[in-house]
């Protein structure tokens, strides 16, 4: 008896430990991608992006349905702090896990963010060169972490993450949805899911960068305040670090709130539970 125990609690660590791999690994992956695209918005000109700004978001999308593809069939890709807190509270995700793919998430976007650093630090340099910049000064900074657009106060771009972030989970909630008779089939829904973050990046990025990740923010942030961004990284200009992180915690929640007690009362399947509970 003691065997098998000790049996099914290594299985278990060795699948943990599988899921929070999977999870650094999507966060590797969408940062690398991402940020790497950034830069390119941001350090060259002409950018290739500044007018094509669909091309940012299609490639910050498309990095996310890459990540799913890649590890997905591992721990279902939550590749998102706010996704996975939505997951805990609405659809029965393990709360012991919470802490440890928050911890993971953050860790592969700090890695995505130093690979992001490999391949453009000389071109960063010369930026700032260009530019009569300092890192601690806030140049190229756009690459790693995100901060307010044009008339955007820390406090608006509290409410537009968290407003953002809710049509994300409530997104994702609807397309992974077990009763959802719609929803993409044959593992199109990883598509679908990069074209929402595509979407919301190309109707308000220009906001505050569109974060909608904790991790996205945070990891590369933290990254950067180590590699001399300083005081541009945390506090941020205006005090803006926390925004990234607490806006989309709060979003998801709303999010996957909304889908949970609004639509999935209602798809077929659960319509008819219902009214076979109520004969």
């Amino acid at each position: 008896m003691k065997k098998s125990t000790g049996v099914r609690s290594m299985g278990r660590y060795h699948e943990l430990v599988g899921e929070l791999i999977s999870e650094a690994v999507a966060l590797i992956i969408i940062i690398t991608f991402g940020c790497s695209a950034a830069a390119m918005y941001f350090l060259y000109d002409p950018s290739p992006y500044k007018t094509a700004y669909w091309g940012l978001c299609i490639t910050w999308g498309l990095s996310v349905s890459i990540a799913i593809y890649v590890t997905g069939a591992v721990s279902g890709t939550h590749a998102n702090p706010a996704v996975t807190l939505a997951l805990a509270v609405f659809r029965g995700f393990a709360w012991k896990k919470v802490v440890p793919y928050w911890i993971a998430q953050v860790v592969g976007a700090f890695i995505g963010a130093a690979i992001v650093y490999g391949l453009y630090s000389s071109v960063i340099d010369s930026f700032n060169a260009t530019q009569h910049m300092a890192r601690a000064e806030g140049g190229a900074s756009g690459v790693f972490f995100t901060s307010p657009g044009l008339a955007i106060t820390p406090a608006r771009a509290f409410v537009n993450e968290i407003t953002i972030t809710a049509f994300l989970v409530f997104g994702i909630f609807a397309l992974t949805d077990e009763f959802n008779t719609i929803a993409p089939r044959a593992n199109f829904g990883a598509i679908v899911i990069g074209l929402i973050v595509a979407v919301i990046g190309a109707s308000s990025g220009y906001l505050e960068g569109w974060a909608l990740n904790p991790a996205r923010d945070f990891g590369p942030r933290v990254f950067a305040w180590l590699a001399g961004w300083d005081k541009a990284a945390f506090p941020g200009v205006v005090d803006y670090w926390w925004v990234p992180i607490a806006g989309p915690l709060i979003g998801g929640l709303v999010g996957g709130g909304a889908q949970h007690l609004l639509i999935r009362p209602f798809y077929p399947h659960e319509k008819k539970l219902s009214l076979e509970s109520a004969k």
